[in-house]
């Protein structure tokens, strides 16, 4: 069998490849978001920039289900104010303040920023309200990755996590696959089928320098960082089977973690350097944890016949994955304490969750479209995309 007919199929096993067709890069979250949440009223920002700041506030908070934005004078139990005006060397001097409903001041902060910079600076101020509000670290500021089009063209295209700010950091005639962000935020590593064989690079988002790091004989696949940014865990068949490795980026030296005649594939990291992966070795895709050294696999999952594609949780409390179950696929999340778990999603074809780095929400791909759900069910968020998007990841908080 030709190599990269070996390595699709052994994606369809684990996975279920289907194809992309060329698209136009927008995105847009369009919905939904369960009504309620704490009303907070948000003026226009004066000044006159040519960003609506208030309206980048108001939608932000709106799509964390926890915060309700409300118009200028409506009651409300905390206010926005703010204002926008040009500074020195073209930029903007951007001020707000949050009130709550006495008049009593909880935030009253100052931007001086490039003009360009709007945009960011009003994520920037939503996340600082939400984080006051809630107690918990808001994901405006954060960004996402995933691969669009397909056939003959392939993308890599990093967003903000509103879907605006759209920017291809790789276009290929060949296939391109499981992006994975590094735990800074400044590389991601990838498949790429160059050469029309595949191999793991990493690339630097932000100048776009690349490295191979893996073309052995064989699958090259399914990349993952440790928690240190040091090492790369991946699929490596070089030895005739499927399965998992650990790769020292300093040294260059692949070592082998698993030795099994079933498919060993897609690891992800616990926060303690532990491992979970899928693989068929006890005749359905199940996910399995190992040391960081190794050693014995222990089973986790048991609901369903079929889990795979897993992704943990930052804080490592939560493990979120691919479930099947009346032959069609959702996005589930297990509670790793206490093993409580909860099917997230309908529709029923559900993959590539990836965890934000406040380990509340999950964004995952149908094949076609990326969505995001909350770890509880409560809030969805849906992203409006001409043409077609897959593997998607939730950048970390970064620089």
């Amino acid at each position: 069998m030709k190599l990269i007919e070996k390595f699709i199929n052994v994606l369809i096993l684990l996975f279920g490849v289907t194809s992309l067709v060329h698209a136009q890069i927008s995105l847009d979250i369009t919905k939904k978001v369960e009504s309620g949440g704490i009303p907070i009223a948000i003026a226009p920002f004066s000044g006159g920039a040519p960003e609506n700041i208030a309206g980048i506030i108001a939608a932000d908070l709106q799509r964390t289900g926890k915060v309700a934005p409300q118009p200028p004078n409506a009651q409300a139990n905390y206010s926005v104010t703010g204002q926008a005006n040009p500074g020195g060397s073209r930029g903007y001097i951007v001020q707000f303040q949050l009130n709550d409903a006495q008049g009593g001041i909880l935030l009253n902060l100052s931007f001086d920023i490039p003009a360009n910079q709007l945009r960011p600076v009003g994520h920037r101020i939503s996340d600082l309200i939400y984080e006051k509000l809630t107690g918990e670290k808001g994901l405006a500021g954060t960004r996402i990755a995933f691969v669009a089009g397909g056939g003959s063209v392939w993308y890599l295209v990093v967003a903000d996590a509103d879907g605006q700010n759209p920017q291809v950091i790789l276009r290929s005639s060949q296939p391109i696959m499981s992006p994975a962000w590094s735990p800074d935020g400044s590389k991601l590593a990838y498949v790429s089928f160059e050469g029309r064989r595949p191999q793991i690079i990493v690339q630097d988002v932000y100048n776009s320098a690349r490295r191979i790091v893996s073309a052995a004989p064989g699958i090259n696949g399914a990349p993952a960082w440790a928690p240190n940014g040091q090492r790369l865990a991946f699929t490596l068949s070089k030895d005739g089977n499927p399965e998992i490795y650990a790769l020292d980026l300093a040294t260059q030296a692949p070592v082998r973690l698993t030795n099994n005649g079933a498919i060993d594939t897609e690891p992800a990291w616990l926060p303690d350097g532990s491992i979970i992966f899928t693989s068929d070795r006890g005749g359905s895709p199940q996910l399995y944890r190992i040391g960081a050294g190794g050693g014995a696999a222990q089973r986790l999952s048991f609901e369903g016949d079929y889990n795979a594609r897993p992704a943990v949780s930052p804080d490592g409390r939560y493990l979120a994955m691919m479930h099947r179950r009346g032959g069609r696929f959702y996005i589930a999340v297990m509670e790793l304490k206490t093993r409580q778990f909860r099917v997230l999603t309908s529709g029923g074809t559900a993959e590539s969750p990836s965890f934000a780095p406040n380990s509340q929400m999950i964004i995952y791909s149908d094949g076609q479209r990326l969505s995001a759900v909350s770890v509880d069910g409560t809030v969805q968020q849906d992203f409006a995309l001409r043409g077609r998007a897959r593997d998607p990841v939730w950048g970390p908080y970064g620089r």
